[in-house]
């Protein structure tokens, strides 16, 4: 069965992407830790981070560091925090977050965003991928 992510990559499921090209697709997390919470994926769905390929890993890697210049030039933080977890989605992701403290990293505090400010962020950080 495909999951969540899949379906994101696919459209069934809408998101608030902020970049995509053939391989891999990032979108902003919709129960983030902060203000520009993105979550980097590749589109070929894959359960852990290092049963990709190597090829495919050092994609997902550079898309990423991409993706997090994109955002720590949308969203005022002291840098970007990057996390690979994967145990809440059996499909790879990265997170990467804005953080000014340690704790932003711990995910238990959540921000609650409307949807104009999910809609805002996501178009400053995609205006920023190069």
């Amino acid at each position: 069965m495909a999951s969540i992510f899949t379906k994101i990559v696919s459209g069934e499921i809408p998101s608030y992407k902020i970049a995509e090209d053939d391989n891999y697709f990032a979108f902003l997390d919709i129960n983030p830790n902060a203000k520009g919470h993105t979550l980097v994926i590749p589109k070929r769905e894959e359960n852990k981070i290092f049963d990709l390929s190597k090829e495919e890993y050092d994609g997902l890697m550079s898309f990423s560091y991409r993706v997090a210049k994109a955002l720590e030039k949308a969203v005022p933080c002291e840098r970007i925090g990057m996390s690979v977890i994967g145990l809440e989605v059996p499909h790879v992701h990265v997170h990467l977050i804005p953080i000014n403290t340690m704790a932003d990293m711990q995910f238990m505090k959540k921000e609650k965003l409307t949807e104009e400010e999910f809609l805002a962020v996501a178009k400053r950080i995609a205006e920023n991928f190069e």
